[in-house]
């Protein structure tokens, strides 16, 4: 079977997280107007939430897409790039959700608002990241 191994699971996650918090904690300080710490500190603990969960759900949309197509993740279609990048980031609004709350002193419903803007830019983001790991780092067939 072609999956990535545990170790280039590693390094995506970590690329992945650290793309996101050079984009991201900018982002945040400069709409609500906190601090660069304060702004790192929420971006941190939501990347650290990910980095539990995104490994968990890469692995298995990797290893739905091998059972139901035979295709490796580096030689998915762009469409299931798409399902993929969309699936990440709504079972994501469940992990960051309670962190934007307690960390972020928001409500729920700014918070909602909140997440959906962090899933709007993380949707894009991660399609091409993974567009460039793919290309980077391709799965090797053994």
């Amino acid at each position: 079977m072609a999956l990535r191994s545990v170790r280039e699971r590693v390094i995506q996650t970590l690329a992945y997280e650290l793309g996101g918090l050079l984009l991201a904690t900018p982002a945040y300080a400069l709409v609500f107007g906190s601090s660069t710490v304060e702004s790192l500190a929420l971006i941190l603990a939501m990347s650290i939430a990910m980095v539990l969960w995104s490994p968990l759900h890469n692995t298995l949309f990797d290893f739905l897409d091998l059972k139901l197509s035979g295709r490796v993740a580096s030689d998915r279609p762009h469409c299931w790039r798409m399902v993929h990048a969309a699936s990440h980031e709504a079972t994501s609004i469940v992990i960051t959700l309670p962190v934007i709350m307690v960390m972020g002193g928001h409500g729920f419903w700014e918070a909602i608002m909140i997440d959906i803007g962090f899933t709007l830019f993380y949707g894009a983001y991660a399609y091409l990241f993974h567009c460039a790991f793919d290309w980077a780092r391709p799965v090797q067939s053994g």
